[in-house]
């Protein structure tokens, strides 16, 4: 399974001390240079920087479709662009992405998305965490993560710790 991420996936679970789900849930993630280095180069010394440079479980592939990344420009990050043009080009099965407007564009180019919070549903179904609910909130109060109140009972739903 090919998984591409953008920088906030792994930034807001770094933040939050769970950066380890993602090679838990997915084995081997993949991100684009220009992710690899928000978080190393520009991110230097911020939660994510350390653990994303030195982890194995991180491949780092370069982009090659320049002018469809500088086309995605207008509208999305570099890092956006580079994770929807990689998972474009390496026929990725999933992309993580939070931002509304990419996860628009990534859907819109044929992509399958998934943002932090399913990659946390998927964790609790794995039994790699016992609950959701605490880690939302701490995403909210620690990485400033905005979720929408009808997005977090959605969210809470599908990991079975509400009901209705």
């Amino acid at each position: 399974m090919i998984v591409i991420s953008d920088t906030s996936p792994i930034i807001n679970l770094a933040i939050i001390g769970h950066l380890h789900l993602l090679p838990a849930v997915f084995k081997e993630v993949v991100i684009p240079t220009a992710v690899y280095n928000e978080i190393t180069l520009t991110g230097v010394g911020l939660p994510g920087s350390v653990e994303i440079a030195a982890a194995n479980w991180v491949s780092v592939v370069s982009v090659k479709n320049r002018g469809l990344v500088d086309s995605f420009r207008g509208e999305l990050q570099i890092g956006e662009s580079e994770a929807i043009v990689l998972a474009m080009e390496l026929k990725a099965d999933l992309v993580l992405i939070d931002e509304a407007l990419g996860r628009s564009i990534a859907s819109k180019n044929g992509l399958k998305i998934m943002g932090l919070l399913g990659v946390l549903i998927i964790a609790k179904q794995k039994g790699l965490i016992p609950a959701v609910k605490p880690l939302i909130g701490r995403l909210q109060a620690e990485a400033d993560f905005w979720i929408s109140h009808h997005l977090i009972n959605q969210v809470l739903a599908e990991a079975g710790e509400i009901f209705g």
